[in-house]
């Protein structure tokens, strides 16, 4: 089995690397705010709506750099990738784009839209139950009978500083040097760790805080405790791509020493965000792509300047999205 990467810690000289290799490959997303929302939120709030990006996802960010970055040699074998779906699609299309062989592991309880999202770029997917089985160890262990490239969702270096590249082009928007705070949707900790090298590089007076789920708070609790702590539970959010049970090795160590804090929400506050980005922003974002939303909206963000938060992903169950936004 060849590791994605060599292990060692990005920089912000990767995250620019990343910026120069991805030029052309990823959109650059728009960062949106309406007036409706800062009254809501109390403060003016800017949305970095990446759930309008390639595979409607930030992952693609991360997945796109790291499969361009693979050598001749890697390439032969293939990639394999595990995911509940938004590192699954990127992956998948980044490797179609390249002729590569691709293979994802995803739980069975996978909503459709990743799943078929996922086989539009001509996927393998092996399924796992993820209450019973460990996605970690069958990826690892396929990827070291075929020889090929495992490429995981939250760690590596060129996977963090892909996801970096959307922590740039907050820096760089014009009114940025007013943002008092950045917020990020936090599972892994990847797309976090690479908006905190971007930040801390360009934007360092702005403070960075992650959101997570109730019930799914081990970055909450790990910035408390100054150790990556493990959540019990598997399941119970609509938050499927949140369900991480603990902070990604190498992103924490990134993320340590350069988050402010978490913040956590509810589900039901989850799905008024989801409402409102739809009625207000005409944008469609998965649970697990609102919840910073949906803490600016109940005012969970300390201050009261100007902040970002981050539309990660609209890859949503159309059944599931169309009973939250009719919901009385």
């Amino acid at each position: 089995m060849k590791y994605d990467d060599t292990g060692k810690l990005p920089d912000i000289t990767d995250v620019r690397a990343a910026g120069q290799t991805l030029a052309g490959e990823i959109l650059a997303t728009p960062i949106l705010r309406c007036d409706l929302l800062d009254q809501q939120a109390g403060r003016e709030v800017w949305v970095k709506a990446e759930c309008l990006q390639h595979t409607g996802s930030f992952k693609y960010r991360g997945a796109r750099n790291r499969i361009l970055n693979l050598t001749q040699n890697e390439r032969e074998n293939g990639v394999i990738a595990y995911s509940s779906g938004n590192h699954a699609q990127g992956v998948a299309l980044a490797a179609k784009q390249e002729g590569i062989t691709c293979s994802i592991i995803m739980p069975n309880d996978t909503p459709k839209v990743k799943i078929d999202g996922v086989l539009a770029s001509k996927a393998q997917i092996i399924f796992y139950d993820r209450l019973h089985e460990d996605r970690q160890k069958i990826a690892t262990e396929l990827a070291a009978e075929q020889n090929a490239v495992l490429i995981e969702p939250f760690s590596g270096r060129f996977i963090i500083a892909g996801q970096g590249t959307l922590g740039l082009e907050i820096a760089a928007h014009p009114h940025s040097d007013q943002f008092e705070a950045v917020v990020t949707n936090a599972g892994g900790g990847g797309l976090t760790a690479g908006i905190a090298l971007a930040l801390e590089a360009d934007l360092p007076d702005c403070d960075l805080y992650t959101c997570e789920p109730e019930g799914f708070d081990d970055h909450m609790r790990s910035f408390v405790s100054g150790q990556r702590e493990r959540n019990t539970a598997l399941s119970g959010t609509i938050c499927d791509a949140l369900m991480t049970q603990t902070p990604g090795e190498m992103s924490f160590a990134i993320n340590r020493g350069r988050v402010r804090g978490g913040l956590v929400v509810s589900d039901d506050e989850v799905k008024a965000a989801m409402r409102f980005a739809f009625s207000h922003l005409k944008l469609v974002v998965e649970p697990g792509g609102a919840v910073s939303l949906a803490a600016a909206l109940h005012r969970k963000v300390p201050g009261t300047g100007p902040i970002c938060v981050i539309a990660s992903g609209g890859n949503v169950d159309p059944n599931l999205f169309q009973s939250i936004i009719t919901a009385p």
